[in-house]
C-alpha cells in the first residue's frame, strides 16, 4: 500500500453554519499525512438564488442548473464557500489552495446528455488529474476543492460534490491509500432519519437497494451512497459516510461490499 491520504467532502448544513464549519475544519486540519477537502455548499446556493429571484429545482438530491443558477453555483462554491475555507485553514496551519475544476484543468467534464431529465449545465467527468493533484500534495499543500468543473472548451458546469469526491479519490488511488469521509450533519446512514442512533455500521449494494425501495434512503443520500459503493469498486481503501464532528474518530457507516470488508477496514 502507498502513503495514506485523507480526501474529506463536507457539505450541507456544515458549510452553512459557521460553528459546525470551524468544528470540522478544525478536525480536519489535525488529521495526520497528506489531505484534500471537497466542498458542496448547495443550501447557500439555494438562499443566493432566492435573494436573486431565481427558482432552485432539484431531482434525487441534484440541482438543476440553467445558465442564471450556473452563474450563482460559479460564485458561491468557487468563491465565497471556497474561499472562505481556505482562509480559515490558513489560520490552522493548513498550507490550503483553493481550486475548481478549471483551475489548471484538473477537472475536464461534459455537460450531461439530455435523458428523462435536462440537468442543464450539469458536468459529467472525463477525467481527473491525479499527477497534478499528487504534486500539490507532494509539494506541501491542501487542495480545497469547488464542486464546479470545466468541459475545455470555456464552459463552466456545476457537478455533484460527492461525485467530485468520488472521482478525486479514484484517481489518486493508484498512487496512494485513499480513505475517503463523506462528512455531513448525521452520524451515517440512518434507519431513522431523526435518530442519530439509528446509524447502520456498514451498507453494500443489496442493503442500499433495499432501503432505497423502502424509501428510507432518499434525496441526497442516494447520490452519497452511490458515489461511495462506485469508490469502493474502483480501487479506494475505505469509504467512510460520517457526522461532521465525529472526523478522525470511530462511527459511522462504512461503506463495503460484504460485512467482513467492514470488519477488516475499521
Amino acid at each position: 500500500m502507498g502513503e495514506r491520504l485523507h480526501i474529506v467532502k463536507v457539505g450541507g448544513a456544515i458549510v452553512e453554519d459557521p460553528r459546525s464549519l470551524a468544528s470540522l475544519l478544525s478536525r480536519f486540519s489535525q488529521l495526520e499525512g497528506k489531505k484534500i477537502l471537497i466542498h458542496g455548499g448547495g443550501r447557500l446556493a439555494t438562499t443566493m438564488a432566492t435573494r436573486l429571484g431565481i427558482e432552485s429545482r432539484m431531482v434525487e438530491g441534484r440541482r438543476i442548473t440553467d445558465a442564471d443558477t450556473l452563474e450563482v453555483v460559479t460564485m458561491v462554491y468557487g468563491g465565497l464557500v471556497n474561499k472562505r475555507i481556505v482562509a480559515r485553514l490558513q489560520a490552522m496551519d493548513t498550507n490550503a489552495i483553493g481550486l475548481t475544476g478549471a483551475d489548471a484543468g484538473i477537472i475536464l467534464s461534459h455537460k450531461r446528455e439530455v435523458k428523462e431529465v435536462d440537468y442543464g449545465f450539469v458536468g459529467d467527468v472525463d477525467h481527473v488529474d491525479g499527477t497534478l493533484l499528487s504534486t500539490f500534495l507532494d509539494h506541501g499543500l491542501t487542495p480545497v476543492i469547488a464542486p464546479l468543473t470545466h468541459d475545455g472548451q470555456g464552459q463552466m458546469l456545476n457537478t455533484n460534490a460527492d461525485t467530485m469526491a468520488r472521482v478525486v479519490a479514484e484517481a489518486l488511488a493508484q498512487r496512494y491509500e485513499v480513505s475517503l469521509i463523506f462528512c455531513f450533519e448525521k452520524a451515517g446512514v440512518l434507519t431513522n432519519p431523526d435518530d442519530d442512533t439509528s446509524a447502520i455500521p456498514f451498507i453494500n449494494t443489496a442493503l442500499f437497494q433495499d432501503l432505497k425501495a423502502r424509501g428510507i434512503v432518499s434525496g441526497g443520500m442516494i447520490p452519497k451512497i452511490e458515489n461511495a459503493l462506485q469508490a469502493v469498486d474502483h480501487g479506494v481503501a475505505q469509504v467512510l459516510i460520517t457526522r461532521a464532528d465525529l472526523l478522525g474518530q470511530d462511527g459511522g457507516t462504512l461503506v463495503a461490499q460484504h460485512s467482513q470488508d467492514a470488519e477488516t477496514t475499521r
